[in-house]
């Protein structure tokens, strides 16, 4: 449940006027979030106080002292009772649901403080992570972003061998960090989607066993009623017999196996968590409906035995609902693991389609309208946060342009997520660039040249250019630009080291950009290493190649 839905469902049953009802919003969330300043900034709206105002026997919380030290007993409410109530309390809902996925496939990643720092700054209070790494779980410690850490697909059999060894992870990556650091760790996702298809049942017989044995370990620690396990499932885990979402049930192979799982998820109070993606079925079905994609309400609705559907989110998601319903687990919680939409590597992955869709959802989860079959306030995270260039392309190109933000943490467009005081995202702070200089072909090299094909294929083959082609942002491009393209893409992964733009007689470096209306020739920001300095020569190399195996270790161990 939301911490909305929490405070108004306290407010229902107390008898309080407008500007206490507020003032008991306020406090809530303030102590929630540990006293902390920013947690009692409601633009114009809010003051802390040490005037306990609660009020007969309506008592307004405080903080209690915990292992983490001591807090003075202070509160956060109104100075000023002539506010808009209900613009008040949707600033306070948009904040409590919605978060981000945090995948870290980039070739030249963000310094995690910057990234929690851009979280920080965009009111995103929650993050799902694809794995435990420990400069990324320190930096989060204290923010009281609240943390899905994830244990990837290829440790499944390992959490699965033994009870031990699932505590042992549990204990190294969940437990201390909770102690030590103050991380708000709340689920361990286990494993990512690993019923998909296309994995061909690699993972059918240790994803169970795992889940029981990581949530024995979190029981075993103390944590079994504030951290959660659960198992991020990709929407192709159910069916409908009829095509519409009241004909929802578990796929028929992995029937038995989903029953297990959800009934295990009910035993131990475990949420169903789930991966629903619109774009991918517009990108592999040509004849899917394009509007249907979306949340403008432009698409013919479906009809489900009187329950209209004017969306494919709305329909997916009930879809499930009836699915959980029809084997007895109806009441079962819910979150959205993933959903977005791309902005590049395909004709239907663009600037325009991503922002509609994203904000769309927005405002769509915003009002706490919910599903026709679940209505109420939805948890859910963006995929994703930021892009990464070093993801798979074997879905599509379209898989390193999720992002919000791109590598460098700067908005791709307008997003009004109702977080924060410009109604807009917020770039990533202090990002630290190479030199403005790209790689690009020589004016003076001849395309008839035998090793243009063969210097193109090797760039683009250890670099990335998924925005080159049919539809994609650098599209239009002429022979000349592809080729410099695919030359600055390769010289910007590694550094623009010198080496990396010599092309035989094919390419100069130029202070000239050559980027051209949409397409972005980039400028790779500095290199960062866990543990170690932004570094930008070779002479460290040994070190940072010993510091980041440390760093892979401490995950492991």
């Amino acid at each position: 449940m939301t911490a909305l839905a929490l405070v108004m469902g306290h407010l229902a049953q107390l008898d309080l006027d407008a500007a206490r009802n507020i003032s008991y919003a306020f406090n809530s969330y303030y102590q929630k979030n540990n006293q902390l300043d920013d947690a009692c900034k409601f633009p114009s709206l809010s003051v802390v106080t040490k005037s306990n105002p609660s009020v007969g026997s309506c008592r307004f919380p405080k903080l209690l002292a915990s292992r983490f030290g001591e807090k003075e007993i202070m509160g956060c409410f109104p100075f000023s009772v002539s506010v808009r109530v209900l613009l008040l309390f949707s600033l306070v809902y948009a904040v409590s649901g919605l978060g981000a996925n945090w995948g870290t496939q980039a070739s030249h990643p963000l310094p995690p403080e910057t990234i929690v720092r851009l979280l920080r700054d965009n009111g995103l209070s929650q993050v799902k992570l694809f794995d435990a790494d420990y400069s990324t779980l320190r930096a989060l410690g204290k923010s009281q972003i609240e943390v899905m850490v994830g244990i990837p697909n290829d440790m499944l059999s390992t959490m699965a061998s033994s009870v031990k060894a699932a505590e042992k992870w549990v204990s190294k990556n969940v437990s201390q960090h909770i102690s030590s650091f103050n991380v708000n760790i709340r689920y361990v996702a286990v494993g990512n989607e690993p019923f998909l298809q296309t994995y061909n049942g690699s993972f059918l017989k240790t994803t169970f066993p795992a889940l029981q044995n990581v949530q024995s370990a979190l029981i075993k620690a103390g944590l079994g009623s504030t951290v959660k396990a659960t198992v991020p499932l990709n929407a192709d885990v159910y069916e409908s017999s009829s095509g519409l979402p009241s004909g929802g049930d578990f796929r028929a192979d992995i029937h038995d196996l989903m029953l297990a799982i959800v009934k295990f998820y009910s035993d131990n109070g475990l949420p169903f968590t789930v991966n629903i993606y619109p774009f991918i079925s517009l990108y592999i079905d040509d004849n899917f409906p394009v509007e249907y994609a979306f949340f403008d309400g432009n698409s013919s609705p479906v009809d489900d035995g009187g329950t209209s559907y004017y969306n494919m989110f709305d329909a997916n998601h009930d879809t499930l609902v009836h699915a959980l319903q029809k084997n007895g687990f109806g009441n079962m919680p819910i979150i959205v693991g993933e959903i977005g939409w791309p902005t590049d590597g395909d004709r239907n992955a663009n600037i325009e389609y991503a922002r509609r869709f994203n904000q769309g959802f927005v405002s769509h989860i915003s009002g706490g309208k919910g599903t026709p079959m679940r209505p109420g306030p939805i948890d859910a995270y963006f995929f994703s946060l930021i892009d990464e260039d070093a993801k798979s392309i074997d879905p599509g190109n379209f898989e390193r342009h999720w992002g919000i933000f791109t590598y460098d943490g700067q908005a791709k467009y307008a997003l009004n997520l109702g977080t924060t005081n410009s109604g807009t995202l917020v770039p990533a702070r202090n990002v630290k660039y190479l030199e403005k200089k790209w790689c690009v072909l020589k004016s003076s090299a001849k395309l008839d040249d035998p090793q243009v094909a063969s210097s193109v294929s090797y760039a683009c083959g250890l670099a990335d250019c998924t925005s080159l082609g049919y539809g994609t942002s650098c599209g239009t491009l002429d022979i000349e630009g592809n080729i410099s393209y695919a030359f600055n893409s390769y010289y910007q992964k590694n550094n623009q080291l010198d080496d990396a733009c010599k092309f035989t007689g094919l390419s100069v470096i130029t202070k000239s950009d050559p980027s051209v209306g949409n397409c972005r020739f980039a400028v790779m920001i500095q290199p960062y290493y866990a543990g170690a300095k932004r570094i930008s020569g070779n002479p460290q190399k040994l070190l940072v190649l010993i510091l980041g195996l440390i760093s892979f270790l401490l995950t492991i161990m």
